[in-house]
């Protein structure tokens, strides 16, 4: 069997280049130090992409306002599906849909306000992309297109995040899919920051599956909402049992635990008491996120953490604040920029009614550490 290897000036272009590529990443993943998720807008909107709801879901003064807090990025999800509806234009695009999306896009940018691009698909999206090529083929194509798109921004303040939480639970044929992505955009839009992530839920034990894409210029991406049957407290979603808790309180403390009769089934039940034996506190936190950090200190590269937050509607407001400014403090020590999920939806930083102006949890960002503009 052959084997060809590169000339050695050629080997050592190769490693400054991507030297260069790492150093380049790491200055921009400065711009995304404090981000909010703008969901709920041009993704997981239950099929109603209208003009009618999205002008008024999140308008001018939602973005401006952002900047105001104290912001300096914003995580915006874009439901492929509607993105690429008929009528086409020439980009192979659904004009209208892409043209209110440019829209949201450039005011951020002219609020000073870098953005990321996330792919946030729904099922079956996904699933095709999971389980077929001919699903990741059409996910690739996707990504040349809109990459080249927004090539024309400046790259120093437009990054291209690959997938939200790609639920794929294979960690190799994620890294497979992944590096196909990466090269598509990067074919397209070779100036910009490409943002990578772990397979399944984008969780740190995802992320730490990984090794870095032979791209250099690459930030490296985890969500966090530990312990879930506190964050999740309350949520129509995920492990049934969470609809019954309410009033759970962080950081734990064993004059609580008699909370666990909230749920009635003896087995989640049990599940359910592993959160006070578990001592969540701001120490517990702060290890998990330093693993992350490991993981971005061995391989040299940098990191953010775009999703992070706990739902509001059943939470005691002071324990959530505990929990948020410990996850942000904890972060922040270990030098990891993060987008807090979410502006207006079930985890905000406001409260807003679609049309009217938004009002600012003033808690919330006090405890992200923000002072208002």
């Amino acid at each position: 069997m052959l084997v060809f290897a590169l000339p050695l000036f050629a080997q050592d272009r190769s490693a400054r280049d991507r030297s260069s590529d790492v150093q380049t990443a790491f200055a921009r993943a400065q711009h995304l130090r404090h981000g909010i998720n703008a969901s709920e807008w041009f993704a997981q909107s239950a099929n109603d992409y209208s003009a009618a709801r999205t002008d008024r879901y999140t308008d001018a003064a939602d973005i401006a306002l952002m900047a105001k807090l104290g912001f300096d990025s914003v995580r915006l999800s874009i439901d492929p599906v509607p993105l690429e509806q008929g009528p086409h234009n020439q980009e192979g695009f659904n004009a209208d849909f892409l043209g209110r999306l440019d829209r949201a896009v450039d005011a951020m940018l002219a609020n000073g306000l870098a953005v990321q691009i996330d792919i946030h698909p729904e099922e079956p999206y996904k699933q095709n992309v999971k389980s077929g090529n001919e699903g990741v083929q059409r996910f690739t194509m996707l990504w040349r297109k809109l990459a080249a798109h927004y090539a024309n921004r400046d790259p120093e303040t437009i990054f291209y995040e690959i997938m939200n939480e790609p639920e794929v639970n294979d960690p190799y044929r994620w890294a497979g899919i992944q590096a196909a992505a990466a090269q598509a955009i990067r074919e397209a839009a070779p100036k910009n920051t490409i943002i990578a992530t772990g397979p399944n839920w984008s969780d740190i034990q995802d992320l730490l599956t990984q090794h870095p894409l032979s791209d250099g210029n690459v930030i490296y991406n985890f969500h966090f909402y530990d312990p879930h049957e506190f964050t999740h407290q309350g949520a129509g979603w995920g492990s049934p049992w969470w609809i019954y808790t309410h009033s759970i309180p962080y950081p734990a403390n064993d004059s609580s635990l008699d909370l666990v009769k909230q749920v009635p089934d003896l087995a989640d039940r049990f599940a359910f008491e592993r959160y006070w034996l578990d001592h969540w506190d701001a120490h517990h936190i702060r290890l998990l996120i330093d693993e992350a950090a490991n993981w971005g200190k061995t391989y040299n590269v940098p990191l953010i953490c775009n999703e992070f937050g706990a739902y509001r509607e059943f939470t005691d407001p002071a324990s959530r604040m505990n929990w948020i400014r410990d996850v942000r403090s904890a972060l922040e020590a270990d030098s990891i920029g993060w987008s807090m999920w979410d502006y207006r939806g079930g985890f905000g930083v406001v409260y807003k009614q679609d049309g009217q102006p938004a009002k600012v949890d003033g808690k919330v960002v006090e405890a992200l550490g923000l002072k208002e503009k």
